[in-house]
């Protein structure tokens, strides 16, 4: 067998590539990275249901489709833009593009498409403030992160992280036509999370993100440097939970929830903290609860919402 047909899959063994262009719908799904794509929902979702406002629940339908198409577009066009070191690092080495199931060229244009569709879409259906913050949200994260800090600068994750935090900016704004203070907050928890999220795969991935030249924390400043970080982050983010309790949009239960959740982070944060560079186990952990710790507290002010509207 030619090697240049054989890739590397995600733990290391070498699979069979498909000849190019014979791309099939669940690669162009893969694309769009569904994982991240459905948080990004979720937190849209919630910012949505709390502002104030009485949105059509298909104008609701409508928005929450252009932001999840819009997320995935920009995910796309990472991919593109990034398929020269994602054949190379063992994490991100199955995706599409390095695998040879979808030529660069059809990702681009693919994700070109879909990112002005959405934000037109979310213009004619919504209203332009949501259409004006989705097509930032995009354009953010493409030019701004993937091309001009992933590889420059080791505050890559801390910047770019902005670009994650819009969404339930967006779902506000669909609700309510407006940005504001409680909507800020929103963007400020995922902002602030986000460091201690990508730090913690960054300490246990730093060979990968070496090996390719992308200055994350671990590699530019060393694992203890950044296991600081992610316990100064995790500190900072804790009271930055409590604030939409503060600012009314949320009450006591989400209040008792995000601190007991957030008192765990902290916890976990605190172990990667006071770990050796050679025990990748804390980091790990911290990483997989980070995934649940952000969709519990948005789940808990959804559910908090639901319950008001219902009772």
């Amino acid at each position: 067998m030619n090697s240049g047909n054989l890739a590397l899959d995600q733990d290391g063994r070498q699979g069979t590539r498909r000849p190019v262009g014979g791309a099939r719908l669940a690669d162009y799904l893969a694309l769009l990275k569904p994982r991240v794509m459905s948080l990004v929902v979720f937190t849209a979702l919630v910012g949505l249901v709390l502002a104030p406002g009485n949105l059509h629940p298909l104008v609701a339908l409508a928005a929450l489709v252009c932001i999840a198409v819009g997320a995935g577009a920009s995910g796309a066009i990472n991919m593109w833009y990034d398929a020269d070191i994602d054949g190379q690092m063992l994490r991100t080495c199955d995706r599409p593009i390095p695998r040879g199931h979808v030529r660069p060229g059809a990702a681009l244009v693919f994700g070109t498409v879909l990112s002005f569709a959405s934000v037109l879409a979310m213009g004619a259906l919504v209203n332009l403030l949501s259409a004006a913050l989705l097509a930032m949200t995009i354009a953010f994260y493409v030019f701004v992160y993937t091309m001009w800090l992933k590889r420059r600068t080791p505050q890559n994750i801390v910047i770019g992280g902005a670009a994650g935090a819009f969404p339930p900016m967006i779902g506000w704004a669909a609700a309510s036509g407006d940005i504001s203070l409680a909507s800020i907050a929103l963007f400020a928890i995922i902002f602030f999370w986000t460091p201690p999220h990508f730090w913690a795969l960054a300490l246990y991935r730093a060979d990968d993100y070496r090996n390719v030249g992308v200055p994350m924390l671990p590699v530019v400043a060393g694992k203890a440097v950044t296991r600081r970080h992610i316990l100064i982050y995790a500190l900072i983010l804790f009271p930055i939970t409590l604030s939409p309790v503060a600012l009314g949009v949320c009450g006591l239960a989400y209040g008792l929830g995000a601190a007991l959740l957030g008192l765990v982070f902290v916890a976990f944060a605190y172990r990667v903290w006071r770990s050796g560079d050679a025990d990748d186990g804390p980091a790990r952990r911290l990483f997989g609860y980070s995934i649940f710790y952000l969709f519990a507290l948005f789940a808990v002010m959804l559910g908090e919402r639901l319950v008001e509207v219902w009772v």
